[in-house]
């Protein structure tokens, strides 16, 4: 009998990204995500492009880069698998009266033809991909030649990269997945994009979570951040507790706040591809 085992045959992405989309789609992700509303303006502005240029927004969450790159006159295609976060970021443009046309895409197997689009962004989305090379390929697949692909990446020495190695010591990443926190690293952008790029920049920033007090943030992410939310409903009371206690101890490890708050910046990575 030819037998092939689990690890022969590597993860299965698919089961994966089914469990990733239930998450997301936990919680509330949209309250979450207007906090960071900055960096998909940073990138806008740093990327530079024309206006009508056309942007593809891949895992676009609740369109915090959709908006900055429709603010700026560009024609935005914005994506993610999870319909509840397009949603989200449907009602915002609506609001702002900014036209985005809207799909449901998996990152890994972009609907779209090669050099499609003069650019490709991501802004704390697409580096959460299981597979992550793959994911990678696909945005360069649809970027035309000379186009940019551009990114914003928690990195693994930042806050949000230890509260992934907090969340991973409860309970376990599916095995054979890498850390998220990959896409923050020169090394691995360069060695994922390097054969289809004419350069690539990796400019370290920081985000300052900013929240009334350590308790009220992870009250909150508990609440409406889905890995956090499925963290803690996946646990009994015991291993709720441990990891409650560890949030506060790697929020304190960080918090520069010396009045009760929580001032905690996070490091991040922009990104920036030139495509070859």
């Amino acid at each position: 009998m030819n037998v092939i085992s689990e690890i022969e045959a590597g993860p299965d992405f698919e089961a994966i990204k089914t469990k990733q989309n239930a998450a997301w789609s936990s919680g509330d992700y949209g309250k979450i995500g207007v906090t960071l509303q900055v960096v998909g303006e940073e990138l806008a502005e740093n990327m530079d492009l024309a206006p009508d240029a056309r942007v593809l927004d891949v895992a676009a969450g609740n369109g915090n880069a959709t908006l900055a790159f429709a603010r700026r006159w560009c024609q935005v295609t914005s994506t993610d698998y999870v319909d509840t976060l397009l949603a989200h970021g449907r009602a915002r443009a609506e609001a702002e009266g900014l036209e985005v046309a809207y799909k449901i895409a998996d990152a890994e197997k972009l609907p779209f033809g090669d050099s499609e689009f003069d650019a490709v962004v991501s802004t704390f989305g697409v580096m959460f991909t299981p597979n992550q090379r793959q994911a990678a390929a696909e945005m360069a697949r649809v970027c035309r030649p000379g186009g940019k692909i551009g990114m914003a990446n928690w990195t693994a020495d930042g806050f949000i990269g230890h509260l992934f190695k907090t969340l991973g010591k409860h309970v376990a990443p599916p095995a054979g997945v890498q850390s998220p926190a990959q896409w923050g690293a020169q090394d691995w952008l360069e060695d994922a994009f390097g054969e289809a790029a004419t350069s690539i920049s990796h400019t370290p920033c920081r985000f300052v979570f900013r929240y009334r007090s350590p308790a009220h943030f992870v009250d909150f992410f508990r609440t409406y951040y889905g890995p956090v939310h499925k963290a803690f409903l996946a646990l009994d009371p015991a291993g709720r507790d441990a990891l409650e206690a560890d949030l506060y101890a790697t929020v304190e490890r960080f918090n520069t706040a010396g009045d009760g708050s929580m001032r905690v910046p996070s490091e991040y990575a922009e990104v920036i591809v030139t495509r070859a």
